[in-house]
């Protein structure tokens, strides 16, 4: 567990023997927010850690980009300690969380979407994602200008706590957009972040960013 930026805590495990970090965050507002639970042997191991700087207080929300096991194969054991916890998701990772009894207090979220608390303000766009280019979330917090990046902006190794400088621009360009089946996935995807001004960078596989 490292503080990488004002409030905002990660989480690494590392998957050997390929050495691909999986990182969850922690964003400690009035309201705590997980962003992703990782696997459920990644939970089990970070719960320790999320009730040592939680204390007293209750995870509010449990953002999760797309229905896949790093995103969300821990979830029913989040909620069984934080059984108020909201996740929130996109309306077809919804209907996987719902269909599979994972968790029942699910609030959907669309691309151009917000929702805010007493310190954080998030902003939505589209990722068309793993595992079957199901329509993902991707989440802005504009407060703070933090961008959680899910698996765009992926690197290999061993990388928790690390973080890189670049630009917004070389950030979008190396996003891994080009990925995506078809030329307007991809446009579209660039012109989202473009529209984007964060100046950190929380990824999801891979160092963090310092944007400068």
């Amino acid at each position: 567990m490292t503080q990488i930026y004002p409030n905002l805590y990660q989480f690494t495990d590392v998957v050997e023997p390929i050495k691909l970090s999986m990182h969850q965050y922690l964003l400690l507002t009035d309201e705590p927010i997980l962003i992703q639970t990782g696997s459920v042997t990644q939970a089990q191991a970070m719960l320790p850690k999320i009730k040592e700087l939680l204390g007293d207080c209750s995870l509010k929300y449990i953002l999760i980009s797309h229905f896949e096991a790093d995103e969300c194969g821990g979830l029913s054991l989040i909620i069984k300690e934080y059984p108020n916890a909201i996740a929130v998701c996109s309306e077809v990772t919804a209907r996987q969380i719902l269909g599979f009894g994972i968790a029942a207090n699910v609030e959907i979220k669309k691309p151009g979407d917000f929702f805010s608390g007493s310190n954080f303000d998030f902003e939505i766009i589209s990722y068309p994602s793993e595992v079957h280019i199901w329509e993902g979330l991707l989440f802005m917090e504009k407060k703070n200008r933090i961008f959680f990046s899910s698996d765009l902006m992926f690197g290999m190794g061993e990388n928790h706590g690390h973080v890189l400088e670049a630009s917004w621009d070389d950030a979008v360009g190396d996003s891994g957009a080009e990925s995506l089946p078809t030329l307007d996935m991809q446009k579209k995807l660039i012109d989202d972040l473009k529209t984007l001004s964060p100046v950190f960078v929380a990824s999801g596989h891979g160092p963090c960013i310092k944007i400068m």
